[in-house]
């Protein structure tokens, strides 16, 4: 999957201002100041938001991609409605998850532990509120932590989902294991492998299934969720993923994928569950990028396929929200940050309770005046 283009395009401006060798500053004047934090936007809805983490091991199969393990360990984040106003805030990162995903992304001037300095919203540990609420599975980027989606994650939550986000682990650069360990990222060894990106999203339906089965049975918490009411959102490697897990499971009743390229094979027969495709102008039909058009007419279901004006692979995740502390600029025409959040956070939002809440939404009907980036295709939108 593709690497980071914020990032790379940060690198880059960060490489002329190099070699532009500027003239130092006179002494008299005041030190540069350090951005301060990162804060990621409150959510939209009216619930206080809880988190926590749960590790899961599925002693059923080995992992994938440490040959010496013979059981698969996930790391779970719940975000959930709490009655708890106040409270720690949660952390963004770890300073170790944050220096690993930094140096993996190739972002050496910036300071290691910024992003562990990312301010949250959600209450730490907070008591869930709620019973029987709709469940969202939300899995990242390949190479990319789950708390890339945290900002979507609060959202969610705040309007009244449970949210768990699956940090796959050995597919992103840093994932912290029940035992402290830190595990990098061993799949990207075998990124280039033919059939590994296949491999990759069909591993990745596994331990959703494996998470399904447990959240709503063995967990102690079980109650919070409603079995019957469970839907997939990923970004990239995560949303070929949600096309692989509906494909595998049919207790996920809809599907979101955010810019990813899709992997699995939808069967002749069809998907008749609903699904939606978000994504920036690299999937418009007639791309080169063909799996869209191809899935498209496989799904027999409600769907919809939706394409964002000036947004590119990132902008469906939490990298542009940070750029500003990690020295980043946005690329050229690109939508600004807090828009991109919020014409994901909308359409996702709407996606659901739609889907998972009966409740009909217009906005997915055809084009919006408030919202004119987003088009509506096959038939509204072409190659630009």
């Amino acid at each position: 999957m593709r690497r980071l283009l914020t990032l790379a395009a940060g690198l880059a401006v960060l490489a002329a201002s190099a070699c532009s060798a500027p003239a130092p500053p006179r002494s008299d004047a005041p030190p540069a100041k350090p951005p301060g934090p990162a804060t990621l936007p409150a959510p939209t809805g009216t619930l206080p938001v809880g988190t926590t983490a749960l590790h899961l091991k599925d002693a059923s199969r080995p992992d994938p991609w440490d040959l010496d393990v013979d059981a698969r360990e996930l790391k779970v984040t719940l975000w959930y409605p709490t009655k708890q106003r106040e409270g720690e805030r949660a952390p963004y990162m770890t300073a170790e998850e944050s220096e690993l995903f930094l140096k993996g992304s190739g972002l050496a001037p910036t300071p290691y532990d910024t992003l562990s300095r990312t301010r949250t919203n959600a209450v730490k540990d907070a008591e869930p509120a709620g019973r029987k609420l709709p469940l969202v599975v939300l899995s990242p980027g390949f190479t990319k932590p789950m708390s890339t989606l945290t900002s979507l994650a609060e959202d969610l939550a705040s309007r009244g989902y449970v949210v768990a986000g699956i940090d796959h682990t050995y597919e992103s650069y840093a994932t912290t294991l029940s035992d402290g360990r830190v595990a990098e990222c061993l799949a990207c060894d075998s990124d280039t492998d033919p059939g590994s990106r296949t491999a990759l999203v069909q591993g990745r339906a596994a331990d959703v299934s494996f998470v399904l089965d447990r959240l709503t049975s063995e967990w102690d918490g079980h109650d919070l969720i409603d079995p019957t009411r469970i839907a997939m959102v990923g970004q990239s490697a995560g949303g070929a993923g949600a096309m692989a897990a509906m494909v595998k499971d049919p207790r996920i009743r809809a599907g979101v994928d955010m810019d990813g390229t899709t992997y699995a094979r939808i069967p002749r027969s069809g998907l008749s569950r609903p699904f939606m495709f978000l994504g920036s102008q690299e999937h418009v039909p007639g791309s080169l990028d063909n799996s869209w058009d191809r899935d498209w007419k496989l799904l027999t279901g409600w769907k919809r396929w939706l394409v964002l004006s000036d947004a590119e692979h990132q902008s469906f995740t939490d990298i542009p929200l940070v750029a500003d502390v990690l020295g980043l600029k946005p690329l050229p025409g690109m939508m600004p940050a807090a828009r991109g959040a919020e014409l994901t956070r909308t359409y996702v939002a709407a996606f659901l309770d739609q889907h998972l809440k009966s409740q009909r939404q217009h906005l997915l009907d055809g084009p919006s005046s408030r919202y004119p980036e987003v088009t509506f295709c096959p038939t509204t939108c072409g190659r630009s």
